[in-house]
């Protein structure tokens, strides 16, 4: 027997109401000991010259480690004398090329150990293949694309496929480290299902769409091993730069030893720098801080897409995201709550809103769409009006259909209705009443803002309008502004016509909107934006999506999709929140800043490095110079051996912000330029001084330099 009910609320991690930014759903702590061993045996087996030769950078510094270690070892054996110097200077150089090392290790061994998580759920199912002749038992590495398979509550779902029949709820924690079961079923747009994840409860058939080793878990495993990353296209215009510039230090440097030669001997007082001097030199004039945080840089982004449980097919989409120009969101699900709510009762003839309300409630007992139970909330919420006993025998139900466009009950006496306007409307005049002249134009209204009404009636008479209408996410206005401030352009998609799609963009806040959008015009859309030299970013779900997703520039599917959906995407949110490509974007700016911020540090680390040691560095050979050692550095050698320690520490200095990332805040590019420049470009400057300083202190004080 109907009786009135509300909905239980959604978990509001999947329906995605909630916009106010999520913690990471599977971040470790930055200094794991598990991910610090990794990393501490990683950068020993990155000493292999053919394994850095990747990073030009420190394969200098690998080699000029390795020429002073051969120096280093002629002199023990061959010559007598004092070693410590050259000693010292070879151990903080080999420090230097494993403190960068350790930096890219720790990178990638937090994604190795997402990996190791990822794999760890990885069994072979038994699968319960459907053959001519009934069901058979075989292992899920068996399976192969177009198998039909039977799961039954409990059961594993054993490869990646789509629901052809029947529905179920599914754990799909695995996978998004979500606890909270989502409903999976035939057709529409959540039919996918994930291999290794289970079946909590019901039946359903499905049909195998990936071999053994392709399926979205093998993905995931590959794409979040940081190794398997891939350079985006700034990183290696940048590491570009970086080689240029150690290439004319480098030949600035080899230039240093005939020059000074000539001096001492036309001089004939002075020295002539060692060879570890000068390599000494060339490693604190090339831009070794970035060189060693470049690539830990660009995997600790992908690292933080995956701990907000967006699944990043390339390094090259997240850098994308930085820099989007425009977002297109749809407005089911991601704008609006998904279903039209009703929001207002509004009577006529004479009957109160509570009248109103009443008969709307009981009308709609029969109605199990979501606009029916929104009907049951509101009268509830205003009107106190609860949930009654309603013998099936003594009443006679009408569940809504698509034909009659209404729902409605016959009960003492009563015959109240509840629907469309035009069919109510209908209804009332067949049983001899009469609509009231006002009625159309409130009705019509309602339309022109964008609003659903739905009319209710008691036989013949009418009793007033329920309005319905798209119910903008709460914080939806905000997080436009947000984006705005980012310098994003904001579209909102929707099949509405523009009348009710202009209604909502007000709302909303958007900057524009595309109403009556089929994929044809999502994907013009789309390329025309591109054609003006846009970057574009959207979000879908259904296979109609696909076209668009594949054109977009970064294209977030969401896993509850379609499979073609999630191929067509550079990107699939676990999570299935269609409001989270607003975090993606953020992440792919905060990447980019965190590049860029490390980048101005490191030349202005540079640039204050040569004022600090050059002048103490070649007080032997030019004495002359011993005027502009503003710091009062004790020796050469100590001056030399505090530059290449504060060289090396530097980077493991910085290791927890390449990492962790510069904190990111809305603000326009001019904006951005004066923070990193006032930041990082003057602390740049400033710290080397005091660091040097401070080790050269600390060198004389212990006797060693």
């Amino acid at each position: 027997m109907p009786t009135l009910t509300t909905p239980s609320k959604p978990h509001p991690h999947k329906d995605s109401t909630s916009l106010l930014p999520k913690k990471p759903a599977r971040s470790r702590p930055l200094f794991d000991p598990e991910i610090v061993r990794r990393a501490i045996a990683a950068s020993f087996a990155k000493l292999n010259p053919v394994t850095l030769l990747k990073n030009p950078v420190m394969f200098v510094v690998e080699v000029g480690a390795a020429l002073t270690t051969l120096f280093l070892i002629r002199d023990i054996f061959i010559r007598a004398g004092a070693i410590g110097f050259s000693a010292q200077i070879s151990l903080w150089l080999w420090f230097t090329v494993l403190f960068a090392n350790f930096a890219e290790a720790m990178a990638e061994a937090r994604g190795k150990a997402q990996a190791d998580t990822l794999r760890k759920t990885k069994t072979d199912a038994i699968a319960k293949r459907i053959v001519s002749g009934g069901i058979e038992q075989v292992p899920a590495s068996a399976l192969r694309t177009g198998d039909i398979v039977a799961c039954e509550a409990g059961d594993l779902i054993p490869g990646d496929g789509e629901v052809i029949d029947g529905i179920a709820t599914v754990d799909e924690s695995v996978i998004t480290g979500e606890s909270a079961p989502v409903i999976r079923e035939s057709g529409g747009d959540r039919s996918a299902v994930t291999g290794g994840t289970r079946v909590l409860s019901d039946s359903i058939r499905i049909r195998i769409t990936s071999n053994p080793g392709e399926t979205f878990l093998d993905r995931m495993i590959a794409l979040v091993e940081g190794a398997e990353r891939q350079k985006t296209p700034n990183e290696i215009a940048l590491n570009i730069l970086i080689a240029g510039l150690t290439l004319i230090f480098l030949l600035a440097v080899i230039t240093l030893l005939p020059f000074s030669s000539f001096s001492v001997a036309q001089a004939g007082s002075g020295a002539v720098p060692s060879i570890a001097v000068l390599i000494s030199l060339l490693v604190c004039l090339i831009p070794t801080t970035i060189g060693g945080l470049l690539s830990a840089i660009g995997i600790a982004g992908m690292d933080r897409v995956m701990q907000h449980n967006v699944l990043a097919m390339s390094g090259k989409a997240v850098e994308a995201a930085g820099d989007i120009n425009s977002l297109l969101l749809d407005k089911t699900g991601t704008i609006t709550l998904g279903n039209r709510q009703a929001v207002d009762f509004l009577p006529i003839n004479g009957v109160t809103a509570q009248e109103l309300a009443d008969a709307a409630q009981l009308s709609s007992l029969a109605d199990e769409t979501p606009e029916g139970r929104s009907v049951v909330v509101l009268a509830k919420e205003k009107f106190a009006l609860r949930g009654r006993h309603i013998p099936e025998h003594e009443a006679t139900f009408f569940p809504f259909s698509a034909y009659s466009r209404m729902s409605g009950v016959d009960w003492e006496g009563r015959q109240l209705r509840k629907g469309a306007t035009g069919a109510i409307c209908k209804f009332v005049l067949e049983m001899g009443g009469e609509v009231p002249p006002y009625f159309q134009e409130m009705s019509e209204r309602i339309s022109r803002t964008g609003g659903t009404p739905l009319a209710v009636c008691d036989s013949s008479r009418l009793l007033g309008i329920i309005h319905l209408k798209d119910v903008v996410k709460g914080g939806m206005n905000e997080r436009i502004a947000q984006l705005r401030r980012m310098g994003i352009r904001t579209v909102m998609i929707t099949g509405d016509n523009p009348l009710t799609a202009a209604a909502i963009a007000a709302e909303a806040g958007v900057d524009d909107f595309l109403a009556q959008a089929t994929p044809k015009d999502k994907l013009e859309y789309i390329r025309n934006e591109q054609a003006a030299g846009r970057l574009v970013a959207m979000t879908g779900d259904g296979t109609n999506d696909a076209p668009a997703l594949a054109q977009a520039d970064v294209g977030l599917a969401m896993n509850t999709g379609t499979m073609a959906a999630k191929e067509a995407g550079n990107m699939v949110d676990l999570d299935s929140n269609p409001t989270k490509l607003i975090e993606v974007v953020a992440i792919g700016k905060q990447l980019l800043i965190t590049r860029g911020a490390l980048t101005t540090f490191s030349i202005a680390n540079d640039v204050a490095k040569y004022f600090a040691i050059i002048p103490a560095m070649f007080m032997a050979t030019y004495p002359a110079l011993g005027r502009l050692n503003i710091m009062g550095l004790h020796t050469p050698q100590s001056a030399v051996l505090a530059a290449v320690i504060f060289n090396a520490l530097i980077i493991i200095a910085l290791v927890p912000l390449a990492l962790r990332g510069v904190k990111y805040r809305p603000l326009d590019a001019a904006g951005l330029l004066r923070r990193n420049l006032l930041i990082y470009g003057i602390g740049g400057i400033i710290a080397p001084f005091p660091g040097i300083w401070l080790l050269d202190q600390l060198l004389a004080a212990f006797h060693l330099a």
